[in-house]
Order: C-alpha cells, then structure tokens, then sequence
C-alpha cells in the first residue's frame, strides 16, 4: 500500500502534538507492537535534516509514540490501535529555522533485514515565532 499524504504546519515555539490512525485496506487498525518508527522532516528528498523523530523519545518527549495520545480516560492507547502521536515538544520547534520542508514517517520490524513501511509522507510549513522569551 503507498504511503498517505499529510501536509502539515509546525508553529515555532509551541508544541505540536497529533495523532494518526494506520489501518489496513479494510480499516482495521495496524498491531504495531513489533514495530519501531522514525521521522524526518528535510529541506527535500536527500536534503538537510531539520529533525529527527523516533520512538526513542528526545528532549521534553519529541519524537513518537506507538501508543498514540492517552484516551479521554487518561490511559495509553494499545499499540493494536494502529495509533502513532507525533510530538515536537516547544523547545525543539523552537531550534527549527526554514520555511517549507517536506517529511515521511515509516515504521520497521527487525535489526538485521528490517521490514520497513513508509506509512505517511508529505509537506510540512513552519509558522515562524513572533513572541520569543529572552
């Protein structure tokens, strides 16, 4: 299956904090449990790296999560849901300096021979920074 289309903004400074759903051609949520993801947002395809996200959380929780946002109950989501939550937390939005980017998100399985998914890719535009804290 090709990988879906997301175009979205980052506002420098702030959080950014979404959630998508992978579902397979019936609709049926993707079990990620064996799976680990990676993200990078580039100036193109091959280009300078603006940011890595992975399900190694980095600073302040940047990266992703298997587990999606906690439900309206507070609890994490199972990584059956097929949800992954994207999180570039205020302080590493902060250090991003372009103006339009492009990015893919791909999930693997394995070390050796991985079995890798590109699950979503697209187009990403950074909301520059008005009020800044000295």
């Amino acid at each position: 299956m090709a990988a879906g289309k997301y175009s979205f903004i980052i506002e420098q400074g702030a959080t950014t904090d979404f959630e998508i759903q992978y579902i397979d051609a019936s609709g049926t949520p993707v079990d990620l449990t064996d799976y680990e993801g990676r993200m990078q947002i580039r100036s193109s395809a091959g280009g300078t790296v603006y940011i890595t996200l992975s399900s190694s959380l980095g600073p302040c929780g940047t990266g992703l999560n298997f587990n999606g946002s906690p439900s309206s109950e507070g609890y994490p989501l199972p990584k059956s849901s097929g949800s992954i939550g994207i999180y570039i937390a205020s302080v590493s939005s902060s250090a991003l300096d372009f103006n339009e980017a492009v990015y893919d998100l791909e999930i693997y399985s394995g070390s050796t021979c991985p079995y890798v998914i590109r699950v979503i890719e697209g187009n990403v535009k950074l909301s520059k920074e008005i009020t800044t804290t000295p």
